[in-house]
């Protein structure tokens, strides 16, 4: 089957783009020495996995108990899920803690307790990491309150808890207008874990290490000295996202959606397509930049990575997508029905689970297929 045959919506995997963003972040991490403990959440692909691995990955990181699961099923043996653990879960992890090294994420007393208490029953010993607050303001413990020193204490004296030491994610880091102000957050993340680290260290707890990340904050970081593993997770495949920020350009975008051309009405000022929300999701972008391109931008010639200056999707429903122009007459003999666009998603890690497998193509070919590893049931 070729492209021009496929049906569509179709998830486009460019395996030699792929190829350059994973061997990029392994040298940064490399030159850097930290360790790279990838997040899965972005792929959820077995291959994906195990070229990182590789590569020279150490560990890998997965957002949900069903990816944790999914991976230690398929071998992985070193498994941090990166999450404030839900209460419900702490016995299935006490459980699969046996069969695996998983790291769990904790940062109140209240989710310890649950763990300890599972991990007791289970007579089994869990790896803990706490989260620590580092500018993101989403979850973690504030590093200046008396709370994160007592439970790096009481992680310290449990008996059960195995401390793996204190774990940070600079989501804001996409919040930055441009390189400069991204590289700020990142340094802030790296100087409030180490210095946290220290100032607990000198009071006599061990702090085993230190693991930080996000795709933007490990991109432009110029150094980790103190810190000892990333965990970055949208560098695999990037996504227009990552382009307006400035962290890559769009021939480093390795995920595209093929949608067909469904119905273009005479004198409409839109074209429709077959990719709409369950295909592309509904992620704005980065909504403190300017964002001429809608619901992302489509391109003009993929082989020169050329996107449409002027022509983008607008509103998504459900199924169906809109394509629209700066200058609707420009739609007028542009798109017929049964054409192809190939639409560069807002963000790849949530287009990712709108699909069952990637579609992995090299040099215009269909080479194969992966299955996307999504799911909620345990």
């Amino acid at each position: 089957m070729s492209l021009s045959t496929l049906p569509t919506p179709s998830l486009l995997l460019d395996s030699e783009i792929l190829e350059r963003n994973l061997q990029r972040m392994q040298d940064r991490a490399d030159r850097m020495k930290v360790r790279l403990r990838p997040h899965l959440k972005t792929h959820k692909c077995l291959q994906v996995a195990r070229w990182q691995e590789q590569l020279g990955a150490q560990g890998v990181t997965v957002s949900t108990f069903y990816e944790a699961k999914q991976f230690a099923a398929a071998g992985f043996s070193d498994i941090l899920w990166a999450f404030p653990l839900p209460p419900v879960y702490a016995t299935r992890v006490a459980e699969l803690a046996d069969e695996v090294t998983l790291r769990v994420v904790i940062d109140s007393v209240d989710a310890m307790v649950h763990l300890e208490q599972a991990a007791r029953a289970a007579h089994r010993d869990v790896h803990t990491w706490l989260k620590v607050d580092c500018g993101n303001h989403r979850a973690g413990v504030d590093p200046s309150s008396p709370l994160a020193e007592q439970l790096v204490r009481t992680l310290n004296e449990s008996t059960v808890l195995l401390f793996d030491g204190i774990l940070s994610h600079s989501g804001h880091a996409y919040h930055g207008r441009n390189r400069a102000e991204i590289l700020a957050a990142a340094q802030q993340e790296r100087d409030i874990m180490v210095e946290f680290a220290g100032r607990v260290r000198a009071k006599g707890y061990r702090v085993p290490a230190i693991s930080v990340g996000s795709t933007p904050a490990a991109s432009v970081i110029d150094h980790y000295e103190g810190v000892d593993e990333m965990r970055p997770g949208n560098y695999v495949f990037h996504d227009y996202t990552m382009a307006m920020l400035g962290v890559c350009g769009v021939e480093d975008c390795a995920l595209t959606v093929l949608s067909s051309v469904i119905s273009h009405q005479p004198g409409a000022k839109h074209v429709i397509t077959d990719a709409g929300a369950l295909a592309l999701s509904k992620d704005l972008g980065p909504t403190h930049l300017a964002n001429p391109m809608g619901m992302g931008p489509i391109f003009e010639d993929y082989d020169r990575k050329r996107l449409h200056a002027h022509i983008h999707m607008g509103p998504l429903s459900q199924e169906h997508g809109k394509l629209v122009a700066e200058a609707p007459a420009s739609l007028d003999g542009l798109f017929a029905v049964g054409d192809r666009v190939r639409v560069l998603e807002h963000h790849s890690c949530l287009a990712v689970p709108n699909h069952d497998e990637y579609i992995v193509v090299r040099d215009g070919e269909i080479v194969d297929r992966w299955p996307i590893l999504k799911g909620r049931s345990v």
